[in-house]
């Protein structure tokens, strides 16, 4: 596996030339389904195992399910901010840096209880938008772009299969 295939496993994220309820609901899904499959699939590791970085460089299995809780909860805000005020203005953040912080040392499971909260929240936002909404925007400064809530729900699904993918194929060379 080429380190390009190590550090994107599903490759990078490609916008959705249309945004279709089957899609939609399928992006959904996978928010929903994320939290069981990492706990599923991170449960049965040693400590040593979640200190593995899943590529050369690259972040350990305990620093990319940090990363999770931490950006969906990011997420999570800017969806809210998109949903209540006009085209909020978010803030970016250095995951890098957030991965070297000391909470990303500590155990899984605090983590792992966050994203099953967060992507409770975030199924029951969805599950309620409109047409309208999904229409919304939050402005990014890092890309200069508005970036619609459906692009954004595009977006953290293929995040969730992205950091998912991490855990899962480095598992499998254990």
């Amino acid at each position: 596996m080429t380190d390009e295939q190590m550090r994107y496993p599903v490759g990078k994220f490609v916008a959705p030339l249309s945004y279709i309820p089957e899609d939609k609901r399928k992006w959904i899904s996978e928010i929903r389904n994320l939290p069981g499959k990492v706990r599923n699939a991170i449960m049965p590791l040693a400590d040593r195992q979640l200190d593995t970085q899943y590529r050369t460089g690259g972040w350990t299995l305990r620093q990319v399910v940090h990363h999770l809780a931490d950006s969906h909860m990011n997420s999570l805000i800017r969806f809210k901010l998109a949903l209540t005020e006009e085209n909020p203005t978010i803030k970016p953040y250095e995951e890098g840096d957030w991965a070297l912080l000391p909470d990303y040392r500590m155990p899984v499971e605090p983590s792992l209880r966050m994203l099953e909260g967060i992507h409770m929240h975030m199924v029951a936002l969805f599950e309620s938008f409109t047409e309208e909404q999904w229409d919304m925007t939050f402005y990014h400064p890092a890309s200069g772009e508005a970036v619609t809530l459906k692009k954004a729900l595009a977006l953290y699904a293929w995040h969730s299969r992205h950091h998912l993918a991490h855990l899962t194929e480095t598992i499998k060379r254990f």
